[in-house]
């Protein structure tokens, strides 16, 4: 067994988000917080500073800087893109190339771990402040998960708002995480957190900040389905692991999908298998 590369990665996230309502749901939080949140950004500057860390293929990124442009109409916004992952880079210029409506943003990418980009930074001395900073669903790959939240809320501007997407306490995966964690394979290299383990963080760094919940599901149904392509890709996404259905032990197998069916993981809704992929978005003062 072994962990999925960065490609194996893009292709069973995809997989993901074709079954699951992950965008959907934040879909619904742009629609209905979003816009009050951005409000009170650059309190009358000409140019808004924004930065995005660990924006995957920039889907979730052109939505907000599309909100962004209608709360603050004819402002200028300069959005900087930190993502290690070349394919990902590749697709979100793509996107960028195909959007008419963007004249007043700039672009700039960051080919780079957040890490690495806080290294470089700190090695400059210079230090950027932004306006609004957005990290969505990225701190599960982080190793320093504390540091890396007060490094980037050093970072913004006075006014300004991070905004953390992250798995919530109610959540699947939340109990996944804690009570069947012997049923996910030492391959999986991430890092096991929901949004309590950010507000612990944001309480210990006395900061303000406010959690919205977001109700989202994942139908895991093919998960079940011995010789499913999509199950397969779908297992691999949950366990980061390469062809896990295929390489881990039956008794492995046969416990993880014995865990997916709890009903603190999953509910069975028309005959199909819908794992709970709550959302909890924690916006958090300068």
């Amino acid at each position: 067994m072994r962990s999925l590369t960065a490609e194996e990665y893009v292709e069973a996230f995809k997989t993901f988000l074709d079954h699951s309502t992950e965008h959907q749901c934040m879909d619904e939080f742009n629609k209905e917080q979003l816009p009050n949140i951005m409000s009170g950004l650059g309190h009358g500057k000409s140019t808004i500073n924004v930065l995005g860390v660990g924006s995957g293929t920039g889907e979730q990124d052109l939505k907000m800087i599309r909100i962004l442009q209608a709360v603050h109409p004819g402002v200028l916004i300069d959005n900087e893109i930190v993502e290690p992952n070349p394919q990902h880079v590749a697709a979100y210029k793509e996107l960028v190339n195909q959007a008419p409506d963007l004249q007043n943003v700039s672009f700039i990418w960051h080919q780079l771990t957040s890490s690495e980009y806080e290294q470089q930074v700190k090695e400059k001395g210079t230090h950027k402040k932004f306006d609004f900073i957005h990290m969505i669903q990225m701190l599960y790959r982080v190793e320093d998960i504390p540091n890396t939240i007060k490094f980037f809320h050093s970072c913004l501007d006075l006014h300004g708002k991070l905004l953390i997407i992250i798995l919530s306490d109610s959540s699947g995966w939340a109990s996944l995480w804690k009570k069947y964690r012997d049923c996910l394979p030492s391959t999986d290299s991430g890092h096991y957190i929901t949004s309590s383990g950010i507000t612990d963080v944001l309480k210990r760094l006395g900061v303000e900040y406010r959690v919205y919940e977001f109700p989202s599901g994942w139908d895991i149904t093919e998960c079940f389905v011995e010789g499913d392509a999509v199950g397969g890709l779908m297992m691999d996404f949950l366990t980061g692991t390469k062809d896990f259905l295929g390489t881990a032990p039956p008794a492995l197998r046969q416990r993880l999908r014995e865990a997916l069916c709890q009903p603190e993981c999953s509910s069975t809704k028309d005959g199909r298998i819908i794992f709970s992929n709550n959302l909890s978005m924690i916006v958090v003062e300068s």
